[in-house]
């Protein structure tokens, strides 16, 4: 059988990895679909998204359509004539007429065990709700959000410290390994289909502002998951004398606590202590509203805190 023709779908860098891996592989792109060039940055001014970059490199047709469910986009499609669609991270959901064109079908890659942590987010939660597993499925896609049958999956442990940014990259280099060897299965009649399991399903819903905001009341375990679950971006919050503190790394010392949550203790080697419901956060690195990110001993040398400081 003749290796299939694959339209490429993805936009940040999530994708980078598994579009790598297509362009090494067997299987010819006949083309990359992206997002279109947004703002970006303090400047505001137009940036590529990464897969573009990566594509554009590889000689590889770009495609940029502002909604995937126009007809124009859809004729495009029909010209190509992929017998495989392959999404990783593309931002936009596949309509039906889409999802239903290609012949061999559309793959997804998700970073989770499904039919856990469906949705937008699901390396952010996965470690803001204190998972020691995750992994990263490929699904055949349907017109459900992340509901479409398990071909693959891979498990992983999640480290004890491993924040976002570290989760990110690890899975985005499993996914393209799973994903390649998920094409040969499909090419080849070994794949079995699996539904998922409804009862299992949770989410994984978009971050809001919100989400970042460190309650010092929670318990010290729950609030090191949510800087871990966020660092580097968008990054848990608190305040500081009227002004954004943004946390990215911390470590947790349960204990006995008498102060008030939020209280600011007397800097350690381990960080700067900060009161929790059941122990002290340690604050180890750091940024404040307009300021470059720094280790805490640095941050503490050019800003004088006050005595008796709560945060939040």
């Amino acid at each position: 059988m003749n290796p299939p023709r694959i339209l490429f779908m993805g936009t940040p860098e999530f994708a980078l990895p598994a579009l790598a891996a297509l362009s090494r592989s067997a299987y010819p792109v006949c083309a990359v679909v992206t997002q279109p060039d947004r703002p970006a940055g303090r400047g505001q001014k137009e940036a590529a998204p990464p897969v573009k970059t990566l594509a554009l490199s590889l000689g590889l047709p770009v495609l940029q359509p502002v909604r995937i469910k126009d007809s124009a986009f859809l004729e495009t499609l029909r010209a190509l004539a992929p017998d495989m669609i392959v999404v990783a991270a593309f931002g936009q959901l596949l309509p039906k007429a889409l999802l239903d064109f290609p012949p061999c079908g559309c793959l997804n890659i998700h970073p989770s065990l499904l039919p856990k942590y469906r949705g937008a987010a699901p390396l952010h939660w996965s470690i803001i709700r204190g998972e020691t597993t995750t992994g990263v499925t490929v699904m055949l896609m349907d017109e459900g959000m992340d509901s479409g049958d398990i071909l693959l999956q891979e498990e992983t442990p999640l480290g004890p410290a491993e924040t976002f940014g570290e989760l990110h990259d690890r899975l985005a280099r499993m996914g393209a390994g799973l994903l390649i060897a998920t094409i040969e299965q499909v090419m080849s009649g070994a794949v079995r289909r699996q539904k998922q399991d409804a009862s299992l399903v949770t989410f994984a819903p978009r971050l809001t502002r919100e989400t970042g905001k460190i309650a010092w009341n929670n318990r010290v375990a729950d609030i090191v998951n949510l800087i871990r679950g966020l660092s580097p971006a968008p990054a848990a919050y608190t305040a500081l004398d009227g002004q954004t503190l943004k946390i990215f790394t911390a470590q947790g010392r349960p204990g006995a606590v008498c102060e008030p949550p939020g209280f600011v203790g007397a800097p350690a080697d381990g960080g700067l202590p900060v009161a929790a419901a059941d122990g002290h956060v340690l604050l180890k690195d750091v940024q404040l509203a307009g300021k470059k990110r720094m280790p805490i001993g640095v941050f503490l040398r050019g800003y004088r805190l006050k005595e008796n400081s709560v945060l939040g």
